[in-house]
């Protein structure tokens, strides 16, 4: 389970001055649940991810991870979720399996664990066609897809995910889609950070509209739907914003 307590984060710019990116936030996602964190550019959201996998340290407010306090024991968070980031690299003159292994030996897994989770992964994310070729020659999907592998090769039990399907195509958007209901099915918490507004209808189970730094609404589509009237999500994500809605 993750639980966040009234996190706040603060950042202080020399021409804004202070700039609170996250503003007293605090929501439960739990186990065979998909968390979505729903907001425009800028709202908040890879902050709060940010701070969850313990890459940023609060200003203020607390979460547990599994368990375990951000602040107590963030090594112990940090083996327990996999975390893919909006901006992750990859190494272009590795393969896709030699990238997995990598990341599998940083967890101090055993190679026959690597080998037997890098072929579950791959057949999970349809990966087989380009699994031993350099990551240099990938597609955007392609990289997607072997960063989504190595970010999940130790099979942790929270999984957060920034953007993961930001400039794919359909194919390969449906499969990262298709996957992380599978994620969810196998009992895996996981937060779901997007800003398209139908992946957070089809995937997730509670919908938490972020705006400003601030967590605006929480609830399923057909709650929020009722709550403001509207007939669609970005009818919901608009009248909770306080935006103009568009015919």
């Amino acid at each position: 389970m993750i639980e966040a307590r009234q996190l706040t984060k603060v950042f202080h710019d020399r021409k804004r001055g202070e700039v609170r990116a996250v503003d007293s936030v605090s929501f439960t996602c739990h186990p065979g649940r998909i968390y979505g964190l729903l907001g425009v550019n800028g709202a908040g959201k890879t902050t709060i991810l940010r701070m969850l996998a313990t890459l940023l340290q609060p200003t203020s407010g607390s979460a547990r991870v599994a368990g375990i306090e951000l602040t107590d024991n963030p090594g112990a968070v940090r083996a327990r979720l996999g975390f893919l980031a909006a901006s992750t690299a990859l190494y272009g003159r590795l393969t896709a399996r030699e990238t997995i292994t990598y990341f599998g030996r940083l967890h101090g897994m055993r190679p026959e664990e690597i080998t037997r989770r890098t072929d579950t992964l791959a057949a999970e994310l349809r990966m087989e066609d380009f699994l031993d070729r350099r990551v240099d020659r990938f597609s955007t999907g392609m990289k997607q897809k072997t960063s989504i592998a190595r970010t999940l090769v130790h099979d942790p039990d929270v999984i957060i995910l920034d953007e993961p399907t930001l400039g794919l195509d359909v194919l390969a958007a449906r499969t990262i889609v298709a996957f992380v209901r599978d994620c969810r099915d196998r009992g895996k918490t996981v937060i779901y950070s997007t800003h398209i507004m139908s992946e957070v209808e089809k995937l997730c189970d509670t919908i938490a509209v972020v705006h400003g730094g601030r967590l605006l609404a929480e609830g399923s589509h057909e709650e929020l739907k009722q709550r403001t009237g509207a007939s669609d999500m970005e009818q919901v994500f608009l009248r909770t914003i306080g935006a103009e809605a568009v015919p």
